[in-house]
């Protein structure tokens, strides 16, 4: 059964979690107690597909869904072909002891595929079981990657419509073709004046506000979502994290029940968050290290107990970490409280009324002792870039590019050498623009993007994938933009609804 983090008395199904995304109160579902993974089990996972992992994995938390319908939503979503790679999710190594865990394989080709190719299968398995006939609404907010991950998992799925906001100003030319070019009949993308913030915190009010849930309901709709806020598009996430260390044993790479790091870029907390979940249930995790752009909210908070989003936003090479609001954060506060909910809320109403709120010091030091922190500029991020790809022939994207360099600081701050999976978020051809500035030998800044992708495919001596270059000749489907208040009557309009 799931808790709200903001009102421990919520008690429902992980199917209604999943059909509802989001608990009535504001609060974020999550199960209440996580569940265990032995060793033996690992060991006895060693020579699993990752669809058989996936299963394993997933079957601890979805307990109200059959080994058929599990099977049946795994498989649906991994074993199809729709990733370029038969591991789904390989490791590639980068130097001794450092591994990247490549989570962008899928069609989309960024980490969101990993459990946004699942999530359709589990919502219409878990609607079934729960509001039978209605049409399910996802709305999205997007800082990038998720919105068209969401719209390409979701395109034409019976029973669903799709609907993405994302900032006008605030993707990469790549993700804002991905998402305007979208195919489908049940899907609708809209831009935003504004930021991530400001989209987030739009579509969180439309799913909260009573008025708008019953006009839905009068036309046999409901919301739920696809953002990481929905625990069907997080714990897909933890699987990747086990398969991961299960490899690096299987290939004699570390001894069964030894630790790794892991270190993850990360803006809204999702993708950590799940690493979390995985140490939680027992994977051998020493060091959670967290990686930011110069929006270094996470950063602060992780090493100060204080967050504080009253500060510059800043629109960066790595778009998909511009954001000052982490809302999966409420999830690892409620558990390293203990559960307490009162105090989740007095933290979440702090942060709507003065931005900020700080938490205790028994907080403070257990988040000392699970996390480190980093951060770095964009001229940073692509030096980093440039040296992976001269020093050790690896090309990596701007996101994937901060993980790095938060790794290395922290091995230069600790001398901390324990083998280390760090999370790869995406193909370096979705940011041609700023990863060709990193590596190529004369200036590029004219060239439009397609020729940038062919120049960087011709520079790495690495084919581009084919889902990005075909989209040079799909027509713009979506150009509209709105503000942030006019954000409901978008959503309502692109359902017919007056």
């Amino acid at each position: 059964m799931y808790q709200s983090t903001r009102d421990s008395g919520v008690s429902v199904s992980s199917a209604q979690a999943i059909t509802q995304g989001i608990s009535a109160d504001g609060g974020l579902f999550v199960p209440e107690s996580l569940p265990q993974l032995t060793l033996e089990e690992l060991k006895g996972m060693l020579g699993l597909s990752y669809v058989e992992r996936a299963k394993a994995v997933l079957s601890k938390y979805l307990t109200d869904f059959t080994e058929e319908e599990l099977d049946a939503c795994v498989s649906g979503a991994y074993a199809s072909g729709k990733f370029d790679d038969k591991s789904v999710a390989p490791l590639a190594q980068v130097g001794p002891g450092v591994y990247m865990l490549e989570l962008w394989h899928g069609p989309t080709c960024a980490f969101k595929d990993m459990a946004l190719q699942l999530l359709p299968f589990l919502l219409t398995t878990a609607s079934k079981k729960t509001v039978g006939d209605k049409t399910i609404v996802i709305l999205v907010a997007t800082s990038g990657d998720t919105g068209k991950a969401a719209l390409e998992g979701f395109k034409d799925v019976a029973g669903t419509k799709i609907l993405v906001f994302y900032p006008q100003d605030g993707v990469s030319p790549m993700q804002k073709l991905q998402m305007t070019t979208q195919e489908g009949g049940n899907v609708g993308v809209c831009a935003i004046q504004g930021n991530f913030d400001d989209a987030q915190t739009g579509v969180k009010a439309i799913f909260t506000d009573e008025g708008v849930t019953k006009k839905l309901g009068e036309h046999g709709m409901l919301f739920s979502s696809a953002n990481s806020i929905n625990w069907g598009r997080l714990v897909p996430q933890i699987v990747y994290y086990i398969s991961a260390y299960c490899d690096l044993v299987k290939e004699g790479k570390v001894p069964l029940g030894d630790p790794v790091n892991v270190t993850v870029p990360t803006g809204n907390f999702g993708n950590i968050l799940a690493a979390y979940y995985a140490k939680r249930m027992g994977l051998p995790v020493k060091k959670l290290i967290c990686a930011s752009n110069s929006n270094n909210v996470l950063t602060d908070f992780l090493k100060t107990g204080v967050y504080d989003r009253n500060r510059p936003f800043y629109t960066t090479i790595s778009p998909s970490m511009d954001i000052l609001i982490s809302s999966n954060l409420e999830r690892l506060l409620y558990d390293l409280s203990g559960r307490d909910d009162g105090k989740i809320r007095g933290y979440m109403q702090s942060l709507k009324e003065t931005g900020r709120y700080e938490v205790d010091e028994e907080m403070k030091e257990k988040l000392s002792a699970l996390f480190c922190a980093g951060f770095c500029d964009d001229a940073a991020t692509k030096e980093t870039i440039g040296e992976a790809f001269r020093a050790r022939g690896y090309l990596c994207d701007t996101h994937t590019a901060v993980a790095l360099h938060v790794y290395e600081q922290y091995v230069a701050g600790t001398g901390d050498k324990t083998p280390t999976l760090i999370a790869s978020t995406a193909s370096p051809f979705k940011f041609s623009s700023s990863v060709l500035d990193a590596v190529a030998k004369e200036d590029v800044s004219q060239l439009d993007e397609f020729a940038k992708v062919a120049e960087l495919s011709k520079c790495a001596k690495v084919d581009a994938p084919a889902a990005l270059a075909s989209l040079k000749d799909k027509p713009v489907r979506f150009t509209d933009v709105c503000t942030k208040d006019s954000m409901e009557q978008v959503v309502l309009s692109m359902l017919g609804i007056n």
